[in-house]
């Protein structure tokens, strides 16, 4: 566990750095309880913060020997083996940060990202070169924002290190928040305010004195610059299909061996790994293969809903039983779900809306009261086409496809003219939504879209484009919905969920699915090893069986979702009514106040499904009171960190 932040600014000393970058630390402290530590370059202006959870490891920011570079790590690097050999003359039990430092002084910044593996944000200050680099992980595992503000150039591992600046006060970004409506998160390299962004996972960033005169570059507007595309790796690894089509059986032995060094190498210690287990097929196997490398009972922890049309823990608690984990079992009503409603505005400082973040938190408080890392299954639908929503999507994109143009065009027009929201009820809306998507994207956007129309509820908005309007006609159909998956809802959503709750609760997080070695064979793999004959994840759960008997295996899926619309419209209507209260909302001036009560009011009529659109302003609401309604009551004064290291 551990975080970092910075700034760079004008010239000062020491101790005026310091004292700017020791409130954005101690803002940090969630993710990295025990040590902090700084350097600085106070002729440019440059501190570097770092803190991490008690440990053996050095304190960062770490210097090289010859004085040129600073470096900063917020993660862990899984090539290490291979790293060493390449590099030599390194000391095996060098921490991650040395390893990476000698990488630097050997190779540069640019080659040394692209030769490491693992889940990791990381920046680097050039002395010589009077320039900073800033990258994250290829998947999206590590987050970090950045921007220029009040004259300084800020980063830091979670916006609330940039919030936790006196002199931090940007206007929120309308266009992001019809964003947040969409896809229920703010995707990269966009963020709630205006003029901060965020990295974009597999992105380098560099920061010299030209940027820092004109305040900012295209390329930093841009999340960065990819040193690794995911679009070119999967053309790629369609491109090596191998001639002959492997068997099931020698492709699930394969994806075996490669997953098997991939839990190894992340779990390291079983008795200080844990993980969350929710029954379903992804987490089931990650415990399995858990269990089959420890010699004694790992700990699983799974959190189960009081809504039985909700609830998989019976599930996890026989997929425990028959693997002999240690089993830990919490069910979550709407009444508990109340209590952890103020925490989310904190834990989540960016505004988020998964519905899952609530039984999320929970599990992570659960599970990090006894182990510091948890390893997840996070990553499994997205790349063995897991979703149900995937199959409906290539349905009506071939089914659409096979119409006349003016049938289409003419469902376009008529488009423009209709509520879009209502045609999540069904009916003839629905299907002039479907017919008038232009392709594979168009369709699957229509099946991941909360609101349908945002900018239509968000004041003075023009929804940006995403990596939905990208295409790619060469590549198949269902590779391209996968990827969209991996570069949005896997990137900027799950692991976004999955970081923040669990880094509030002392755990680091470890998603073996998502080792660089898996994703390229799974992107490899025969679509028909993946789905076939309406089964999802065939291979996945082929391997599966190995572990577990096939009743455990071959059964419907379900979401881990809790019953938002039941807890809405019971418990948790007060606490709603008040968010959305037409006062609050005219006061803010962020939404259209007329057509969010509407929503609320249809909603408590019994039209249920609106509980999707709700969530995600009620989440706005919320994180917009805890951040700018209260921002008086904040602490003055924070303390500086106790350790400093140069």
């Amino acid at each position: 566990m551990s975080g970092l932040a910075g700034l760079w600014g004008p010239a000062a000393g020491d101790e005026v750095l310091l004292a700017q970058v020791a409130p954005m630390l101690q803002a940090l402290q969630q993710r990295g309880r025990g040590r902090s530590g700084f350097a600085s370059d106070s002729a440019a202006g440059l501190v570097l913060g770092h803190c991490r959870a008690a440990g053996d490891a050095p304190l960062q920011p770490l210097g090289s020997a010859c004085g040129r570079y600073l470096v900063c790590l917020d993660g862990r690097l899984y090539n290490r083996e291979p790293l060493q050999a390449w590099i030599g003359d390194v000391p095996r039990m060098a921490s991650d940060a040395a390893l990476l430092l000698q990488a630097i002084g050997r190779w540069g910044v640019e080659r040394t990202v692209q030769a490491i593996e693992g889940a990791f944000a990381l920046v680097v200050w050039d002395r010589q070169a009077r320039a900073l680099w800033l990258a994250r992980d290829p998947v999206g595992e590590r987050p970090l924002y950045y921007g220029w503000h009040a004259g300084h150039f800020r980063f830091g591992s979670e916006l609330k290190a940039l919030q936790a600046s006196p002199a931090f006060d940007p206007a929120i970004d309308q266009d992001a928040l019809s964003l947040l409506l969409r896809h229920d998160y703010v995707p990269a390299p966009h963020t709630i305010y205006r003029g901060i962004h965020k990295l974009v996972a597999g992105a380098l960033l560099r920061v010299d004195l030209a940027d820092m005169a004109a305040g900012g570059s295209d390329e930093a507007a841009q999340g960065g610059r990819l040193y690794w595309c995911p679009r070119q790796a999967l053309r790629a690894a369609l491109d090596d299909r191998p001639d002959e089509v492997p068997t099931l059986e020698a492709a699930t032995d394969q994806l075996e061996e490669v997953l098997q060094r991939a839990i190894g190498s992340r779990m390291h210690s079983p008795l200080a790994c844990g993980a969350f287990l929710s029954g379903g097929t992804d987490s089931s196997l990650v415990v399995a293969m858990m269990q089959a490398q420890a010699a004694v009972p790992i700990e699983a922890w799974t959190v189960g809903f009081d809504d039985p049309g909700h609830d998989e823990s019976e599930w996890a608690s026989q997929v425990a039983r028959h693997l002999g984990v240690n089993h830990h079992l919490h069910r979550i009503d709407a009444l508990q779900a109340r209590d952890l409603l103020a925490q989310l505005p904190q834990v989540w400082c960016e505004p988020f809306a998964d519905s899952s973040q609530v039984p999320t938190l929970l599990a992570s408080q659960l599970l990090g009261a006894r182990k510091p890392v948890a390893l997840t299954g996070d990553g499994g639908d997205e790349l063995f086409f897991g979703h149900p929503s995937y199959g409906r999507a290539l349905r009506n994109a071939r089914l659409c496809g096979g119409l006349p143009e003016w049938v289409r065009s003419l469902a376009r027009q008529g488009g423009r003219h209709l509520d879009a929201e209502r045609a999540r009820l069904g009916g003839w809306r629905a299907l002039l939504a479907e017919v008038s998507a232009d392709d594979v994207e168009g369709h699957y956007l229509q099946r991941v879209s909360r609101w349908r129309d945002p900018a239509r509820v968000v004041r003075g908005a023009r929804e940006p484009a995403t990596v939905f309007g990208q295409r790619d006609l060469a590549m198949p159909a269902e590779a391209r919905i996968q990827l969209l998956d991996f570069r949005m809802d896997l990137a900027e959503g799950i692991l976004v969920k999955v970081d923040r709750a669990a880094m509030a609760c002392g755990v680091e997080t470890r998603s073996p699915l998502l080792d660089m070695e898996v994703v390229r064979l799974a992107w490899r793999l025969p679509q028909h090893l993946k789905y076939h004959d309406g089964e999802h994840k065939r291979i996945l759960k082929h391997l599966l069986a190995r572990y577990l008997p096939e009743p455990l295996v071959y059964r419907p899926k379900r979401g881990f979702g809790p019953p938002m619309a039941s807890w809405l419209a019971g418990p948790l209507r007060d606490w709603a009514e008040a968010l959305l209260d037409p006062r609050l909302l005219r006061e803010q001036g962020c939404f259209d106040a007329p057509r969010v009560r509407a929503l609320w009011e249809a909603f408590l009529r019994g039209e249920r499904k609106w509980h999707t659109h709700l969530w995600n302003v009620l989440m706005f609401q919320a994180w917009h009171v805890h951040w700018h309604g209260a921002r008086s009551l904040r602490p003055a004064h924070v303390p500086l960190p106790d350790v400093r290291a140069a």
